[in-house]
Order: structure tokens, then C-alpha cells, then sequence
């Protein structure tokens, strides 16, 4: 079960909350999947089990909110980079995505809320 909030993830990886989710120029969603160690540091600040860079503590701020709106901030390069880490985690890192879920979904309410996403990226709702 791919849990929504790594729907989330990389977007909220990307961004500095504000009116619209800001990308600032240094963050390279490529380069970040391909560390697991940045990969795990980002997943334990999200689930407040480490420590957070800047960037880290507003993305752990902003999921509540990018969860209930659908993500409604998010730019297209931001969905983009969502997309490319539901699928580097489903396909890599599953139990990290079960920790997220347990946080963040724990009812189930957004993973059935976005099913129709996972279905269209052929993953498990």
C-alpha cells in the first residue's frame, strides 16, 4: 500500500511555504533519491525522529495542509517530483512508507482520497 503522503513528499521536500510552494534552486529531487542517507534524514524529520534542516521543518509543517488541499500549491515540476519518489519508495524503501503512513494516514482517509492517482501511476492503493 503506497501511503498519500508521499504524494506530498517531494513536494513538500522542494518547498518553502508561502502562498505558493517556492522551489528554491538548490534542491535536486534526482540527486536526493538517489542517497537514501538524505533520503532517510528528510523521512526522519518528517516523522520527528531527527533532526531538521530549514528546508525539512517547513516540509513536516506544510504536509497537513498539502494532504487535505490535494496538494493545491504544488506547481507542476513540484507534482513532478512527487511522482518520481512515490516510485523510487515504493519500489525501494516500502517500510518507509509505512512509517509515513502510520504519522500521517493512519485511518486511511487520504490514501482512499487519492487513489485515483495511484491507479493512474499503476501502484497500490
Amino acid at each position: 500500500m503506497v501511503p498519500s503522503i508521499v504524494l506530498l513528499f517531494v513536494a513538500t521536500v522542494q518547498l518553502v511555504v508561502s502562498e505558493e510552494y517556492v522551489v528554491p534552486e538548490n534542491i535536486d529531487v534526482d540527486e536526493i533519491i538517489k542517497n537514501d542517507r538524505l533520503v532517510k534524514s528528510y523521512i526522519d524529520c518528517i516523522l520527528e525522529k531527527g533532526k531538521c534542516t530549514p528546508e525539512g521543518e517547513k516540509l513536516r509543517k506544510a504536509i497537513p495542509e498539502a494532504l487535505q488541499d490535494e496538494c493545491a500549491k504544488c506547481n507542476d515540476e513540484q507534482k513532478e517530483g512527487v511522482r518520481k519518489v512515490i516510485h523510487y519508495l515504493r519500489k525501494n524503501q516500502s517500510e518507509w512508507l509505512k512509517e509515513l503512513e502510520v504519522k500521517y494516514d493512519r485511518n486511511g482517509e487520504y490514501t482512499e482520497k487519492y487513489k485515483h492517482l495511484f491507479e493512474k501511476e499503476d501502484l497500490d492503493a
